[in-house]
């Protein structure tokens, strides 16, 4: 049984954006799709210098034990290659791009894929989505916050977590081996026709026409008629056994195409002029050196409205990039809004908090905490202020002491004192009731002056048969006469 696959790509700018940055390819081996983004000098060239890097894989003399790491290694390369280029080129700041691609050796697949371009698969008439997009809502679904409906509402359904060209050093992609089952349908598609058209949608006509030229077709047509927000690229391809005239022809679209086809116009007419170009006017080779060509306007033969296009290009890209540095600053102005409210809060309910007493017990003596009884975490929010020698909680009947022991809620200070002096000294076993210690008699030579209240005094009476109640220092001490 002989592999081979048939294929078409499509591409369609959609009726929102100005410029196609999606870039797609379909070969006998190879197939390839980007989606390019950092605004419009910098997104179309993203997807097209990734093509650029994978399209010479595209042939039938891999081992399937190497298709893995010469994918890996070209999309590396075209990952170092946009960071170079957005490094040396400030007007490309922010460039970066999606990519998937399959490559195939006899009877076996390798995928590689970055960002939220899709890969599907549909076999025996059931659709599977093979890939995961790495966004930043596909984050919040796997996490469980976020369900699959509103996810694809999402305010920022297209922040990506990972694409080429956004970070210096090697970037993370998902791999895998996949067999070539004849009879197999794949469709690689970008977020602008899995964003407005639903998966079902797209499984229906998946199974429902016969030519993957058509299917393209129609699938486009459909992202068209749900407003076309973004563009729309898309990449099917069949898996088929002993086909009598397999599949040859190479299919370039998007971005990519459009770039190919400037290039080989330049170089028709480099070769058309007499006298021959200076040696510092030769073609670019690399394809980053081709798109960096293009957005400088270094082509030698460029018609009279490019160098103005590509301004007008450049301008734009620079307005993106300063529109992004506002956001970033807005964002930054607004978490620090946040962060001040609430230190202010919690520094307005910690004074709430202080003014604040309650009675309760510690240690076996009876005490007044200033805060509530309360703890944040390590932080407790109250303290003692004081505690009292007399009378020992044993001497309390049950039912004060149940209070004591769930806390006594008072609104001062002073009032946490005198519900000490009188509620509890009320309610001791024995009965006893407490009286105030009687006023010196005043003698006829001199008065008898009235005790000052010290850190270390505790008031008594000879003359009363109550139980003098006396503070200790915890803190702030106050009278208890």
């Amino acid at each position: 049984m002989t592999i081979s696959l048939r294929y078409a790509a499509r591409s369609d700018v959609g009726l929102v954006r100005a410029s196609n940055q999606d870039s797609g390819y379909a070969g006998p081996h190879l197939m390839l799709l980007c989606d390019g983004m950092g605004g419009p000098a910098g997104g179309d060239i993203a997807s097209a210098v990734a093509v650029e890097h994978l399209v010479p894989l595209d042939a039938d003399s891999h081992q399937a034990g190497d298709l893995l790491d010469l994918l890996r290694g070209a999309v590396q390369e075209a990952h170092a290659d946009l960071v170079s280029l957005s490094s040396d080129n400030p007007d490309l700041a922010g460039l970066g791009t999606t990519c998937i691609a399959v490559m195939r050796s006899g009877n076996k697949l390798a995928m590689v894929h970055v960002g939220d371009s899709r890969a599907y698969l549909l076999r025996d008439g059931e659709l599977t989505q093979v890939t995961t997009d790495h966004t930043f809502v596909e984050y919040l679904v796997e996490t469980g916050r976020l369900t699959r409906d509103q996810a694809r509402r999402h305010p920022q359904r297209s922040v990506l977590l990972r694409v080429l060209g956004d970070a210096e050093g090697e970037v993370q992609l998902d791999e895998s081996i996949r067999e070539a089952v004849p009879g197999d349908r794949w469709l690689l598609c970008s977020d602008g026709l899995s964003g407005p058209v639903t998966a079902e949608t797209i499984g229906e006509v998946l199974a429902n026409v016969d030519d993957p030229g058509q299917v393209g077709d129609q699938l486009i047509d459909l992202a068209l008629r749900a407003g076309g927000p973004d563009n729309i690229t898309v990449v099917v391809f069949d898996v088929v056994d002993d086909d009598p005239q397999p599949q040859t022809d190479t299919q370039i679209v998007g971005s990519a195409a459009n770039r190919r086809a400037r290039l080989q116009q330049a170089a028709a007419g480099r070769h058309s002029q007499s006298p021959p170009e200076p040696v510092e006017s030769v073609e670019a080779t690399t394809p980053a050196a081709k798109a960096a060509a293009l957005v400088a306007g270094l082509d030698p033969a460029p018609a009279p409205t490019d160098t103005t296009e590509e301004e007008a290009v450049a301008a734009q890209a620079r307005t993106e990039l300063v529109r992004r540095r506002k956001r970033r600053l807005r964002s930054a102005l607004a978490s620090l809004v946040l962060i001040l409210t609430l230190l202010g809060a919690g520094v307005l309910g910690y004074q709430w908090t202080q003014s604040q007493y309650y009675v309760t017990t510690l240690d076996g003596q009876i005490a007044i905490y200033q805060g509530i009884p309360q703890t944040v975490g390590p932080i407790s929010l109250s303290h003692v202020v004081q505690t009292y020698t007399e009378p020992d909680v044993e001497d309390l009947n049950e039912q004060i002491l149940a209070k004591l022991e769930r806390t006594v809620q008072q609104p001062s200070l002073a009032a946490a004192r005198r519900y000490v002096r009188t509620t509890v000294m009320d309610n001791l076993v024995d009965g006893s009731e407490a009286t105030p210690a009687p006023e010196p008699t005043p003698t006829p030579t001199a008065p008898t002056p009235q005790p000052t209240p010290s850190r270390s005094s505790t008031p008594t009476s000879s003359s009363s048969p109550a139980r003098a109640l006396g503070p200790t220092a915890a803190g702030q001490q106050g009278s208890t006469a």
